[in-house]
């Protein structure tokens, strides 16, 4: 293992040869080739588990690597600055990705379904193809898609679940940050707490998420399949449940964390880097709410 640069300002620290990311990538291709297997219906859903528990395996060992480094004082603000730099193109990367899927609802909800109904160039798209379509939304397209024999589908109300869970993520964020300026200011009691009722709120979150798709998977009709709707959707909903899922993981860890003590008022880096993404899943919610529940 090679030495490792003592703290100084005028000092950057360099990290050791680490097998993580060959581990992280292998994780990577064995998850992802257990999704493309199951979602083609070539093997059932449990090839998934092995890449997630290389992935978990990889997770826990390389963060807990990153965390013994940062405890035994290897970080200086040199690195807390790359650190910083790092999640903030974590985060525009992430920006981009959800960015692809609001793209995709609105160019099918502007453009494609209009154009199937009748607008723009009639004669290859309605007149001949889909005569009987009609321009509306929701829809499963002109061929209705859908489990159900008739295509026929419902869809979830915004001011039902979805508007409960709007209220638990924001206040969630309300939470974050004042449990954000309870470490600024040293009182560790209402940190604590206060980031255990944003740990608690998360969780609610997925796990009213979950009763959502169970009620729309058994008796609305509506799924991944059910045509443009269902697949944007899911994507949209499915994708941020995943994020919301992750950043109550980590907002977990900062919770042990913090109760064993770790982190200062002055050097706090792994907490505000977990508030920023949570402040970003909360953001997303928002539009999502009101573009695909609401709108």
């Amino acid at each position: 293992m090679a030495q490792a640069h003592a703290a100084a300002a005028d000092k950057y620290y360099i990290p050791h040869s680490s097998p993580w990311p060959i581990i992280g990538s292998a994780s990577l291709f064995v998850l992802m080739f257990g999704v493309i297997a199951y979602l083609n219906e070539w093997l059932p859903l449990w090839v998934m588990l092995p890449g997630f528990a290389l992935l978990i395996f990889m997770f826990v060992g390389w963060f807990s690597t990153v965390i013994g480094e940062s405890q035994k004082g290897m970080y200086n603000l040199s690195v807390d600055r790359s650190f910083r730099m790092g999640m903030i193109w974590f985060i525009f990367s992430e920006v981009m990705f959800f960015a692809a899927f609001f793209g995709a609802l609105f160019y099918a909800r502007s453009l494609a379904v209009p154009w199937l109904g009748g607008e723009g160039t009639k004669i290859f798209t309605h007149a001949l193809n889909w005569p009987s379509f009609e321009n509306a939304w929701p829809t499963n397209g002109p061929a209705n898609v859908g489990p159900r024999a008739d295509g026929s589908f419902e869809i979830i109300p915004a001011f039902g679940l979805p508007a409960i869970n709007t209220l638990i993520l924001l206040t969630s964020g309300v939470t974050v940050t004042i449990a954000h300026h309870a470490l600024r200011a040293g009182h560790r009691v209402m940190l604590n707490t206060f980031l255990f009722l944003t740990v608690a709120l998360g969780f609610l979150f997925v796990y009213l998420q979950g009763v959502e798709y169970h009620h729309a998977y058994t008796e609305l009709g509506l799924k991944l399949s059910t045509g443009i709707y269902g697949s944007t959707f899911f994507m949209l909903t499915g994708f941020h449940g995943f994020h919301v899922t992750l950043g109550a993981i980590m907002l977990l860890v900062i919770w042990f964390r913090t109760m064993r003590g770790h982190m200062t008022p002055e050097r706090h880096f792994a907490f505000e880097a977990t508030a920023w993404y949570w402040h970003f899943v909360d953001v997303v919610w928002l539009g999502l709410f009101i573009f695909v529940y609401w709108v």
